[in-house]
């Protein structure tokens, strides 16, 4: 099978779904199964993929065409007919801001989120019309989705009006070798080397985004835990910046805990394993997340997690994780208070975070996302699949 994935929307990787298109592309190639992967990348992105070579063929795609307006129009008018030069079987979308209309194979996307339906103001009104209605309509001409939880599923069928039977949820994967509980006091001495951070902290791992991730509430709630208890712990902001980061920096500055907040801006692959083994307590209070990989990555390094529930992010948790309300400032105070003071009960998330991590793995991701490539040929080469066919098998037990 002769596949192609589209990676440009990956924001050099600093962002959730550049972190998806790395460790699908690294567990696909892992599969060593006999299929082509061709991947088009913008030009600064091509050294994020020197792994991927020679396994896979890299199609360079100018940077002309970085822009968001300028890659909308490459992904709706040159990407087809690059895939039809190269006879590609499947054309893989991993973004539903650049899913294509025009069909020169068959076609999947990955759909992370709505959030145009979900959080108000997150976008521009020209990014939020683009969501509603044009992806609305783009998303009715791929041959197979890709949902990364059964939340985002159902909100592609309730905001879409996409079939059912089109949908396959597929979670997110960790990659166990990366994200392991590790040495503890090694990374304690890492991050006391490389960052300075000799005090007990709680870490917050996602984009400086403004309202969405809800740092503000998070920085009040650790202000009044500190005037509380009058505790030496710091709050670690890890994340670029992003919309309204502008925001959360000047709140930062007038905090009257100036000095306890540090932001540590993008926090790379190979230095976050080792900031969560060194964390004392993740927190995760974000309003609104189609999956939320963060609070996952953080358990599986034994790091306890407490974290909002909305979106998919109930489903990433379960029981392994403190369950915050993001909107009230009083519980975030209140559970930072008592994880703070209370080691048994961090010890005992951390249990329950390792065990909860273990069902996360690339490897079936990408052996599921196989299976949907499959499907989608058969379904673009037929016009439908045979009655009864069962498309990916990730939660066959």
């Amino acid at each position: 099978m002769k596949i192609g994935i589209s990676t440009s929307v990956m924001q050099r990787g600093q962002s959730g779904v550049g972190q998806y298109v790395l460790a699908l592309v690294r567990a696909l190639l892992a599969q060593n199964r006999h299929h082509d992967l061709t991947l088009f990348v913008l030009e600064q992105d091509v050294p994020l993929f020197a792994f991927a070579v020679p396994a896979a063929r890299i199609v360079p795609v100018a940077e002309k065409h970085r822009s968001p307006v300028r890659n909308i129009l490459w992904h709706q008018f040159q990407l087809p007919q690059l895939a039809r030069e190269l006879e590609l079987d499947v054309l893989h979308i991993p973004s539903y801001r650049r899913m294509v209309g025009r069909k020169p194979c068959a076609l999947v996307a990955t759909i992370h989120d709505l959030a145009p339906f979900r959080v108000p103001g997150k976008y521009d009104w020209l990014r939020m019309v683009y969501g509603r209605v044009v992806a609305r309509w783009l998303a009715r001409r791929q041959d197979q989705i890709i949902a990364v939880s059964q939340f985002t599923a159902d909100d592609i069928v309730n905001f879409f009006s996409a079939a059912p039977e089109r949908i396959q949820v597929i979670p997110n994967g960790l990659d166990h070798a990366r994200f392991n509980p590790g040495n503890r006091l090694a990374a304690k001495r890492q991050v006391a080397l490389s960052h300075q951070l000799e005090r007990p902290f709680f870490l917050y791992v996602a984009r400086l985004e403004h309202p969405a991730k809800n740092h503000l509430r998070l920085i009040e709630a650790f202000e009044r835990f500190k005037r509380a208890t009058g505790s030496d712990w710091e709050l670690v902001l890890g994340g670029s910046d992003w919309h309204g980061a502008e925001t959360i920096h000047e709140r930062i500055r007038l905090s009257p805990c100036a000095a306890a907040i540090r932001t540590l801006g993008f926090v790379s692959d190979a230095e976050l394993p080792t900031l969560y083994r060194a964390a004392d307590l993740f927190v995760f209070p974000s309003l609104f997340e189609g999956f939320g990989l963060p609070p996952a990555e953080a358990m599986a390094c034994g790091c306890p997690v407490l974290s909002s529930a909305r979106g998919a992010l109930g489903e990433v948790i379960g029981d392994a994780a403190v369950r915050l309300e993001p909107e009230s400032v009083d519980d975030l105070e209140r559970q930072l208070t008592r994880y703070a003071t209370d080691e048994a009960a961090r010890a005992d998330l951390v249990a329950a975070g390792c065990r909860r991590a273990a069902q996360f793995d690339w490897k079936r991701t990408a052996s599921a996302t196989l299976e949907v490539y499959s499907a989608a040929v058969i379904q673009h080469r037929l016009g439908s699949l045979p009655e009864g066919m069962r498309v990916c098998t990730y939660f066959r037990n």
